[in-house]
């Protein structure tokens, strides 16, 4: 039995979303794709007719969760979504958390097409937190520079976060002092880093 262009693409998307989640979850080595494609309702022989390779799933799957980051956060003020991002919630929903909290040191072993899927997407988190820093000032203040830096520090303290015991001290107290150096940051834009 044949299935339509509809359903096919169904099929497709489903993949991408339940492997961006089980990427995010357990790195890329941590999922086969017989599991996979379990977890999505298909058979493991459906996987080669929309992808050639776990590599280029890997790939597609990045790109989809990177954008669901930017979707999730669009239309929030800027220093709301630092108090989502770097939130407990955040920390512990690694499934539906963001994909370069995730996935970053995972990415750096990828080949150069994932690297630049990763970096396409980083360059749009940096571009949406700089116009959201901008959109705070009316002297435009912030830049480029100033988005990567609290880009780096918002992802590096959910990373070591959650490479603490979840009942740690320490685990909270990261996501407290980024959370603030972040938002002190926004606010002030001006300030010396």
């Amino acid at each position: 039995m044949r299935i339509t262009k509809e359903q096919k693409q169904e099929n497709y998307d489903r993949i991408v979303a339940t492997a961006s989640e089980l990427f995010r979850e357990r790195g890329f080595d941590g999922v086969g794709v017989a599991e996979l494609m379990e977890r999505a309702g298909l058979t493991h022989g459906g996987f080669y007719n929309h992808f050639r390779s776990k590599e280029e799933l890997i790939a597609e799957s990045t790109e989809n969760g990177l954008n669901e980051t930017l979707q999730r956060y669009a239309g929030y003020d800027v220093l709301d979504v630092m108090e989502l991002y770097l939130a407990r919630d955040h920390r512990d929903g690694r499934g539906q958390g963001c994909t370069a909290a995730a996935l970053s040191c995972d990415a750096a072993r990828q080949p150069e097409t994932t690297k630049a899927v990763f970096a396409a997407g980083i360059d749009k988190l940096v571009r949406a937190l700089e116009g959201g820093i901008a959109q705070r000032h009316a002297s435009g203040a912030g830049g480029r520079a100033q988005a990567i830096a609290i880009l780096a520090q918002a992802v590096g303290a959910i990373v070591l976060s959650r490479a603490c015991p979840d009942d740690s001290p320490l685990a909270d107290e990261l996501l407290d002092a980024c959370r603030a150096d972040c938002r002190d940051a926004i606010e002030n834009p001006m300030r010396q880093r």
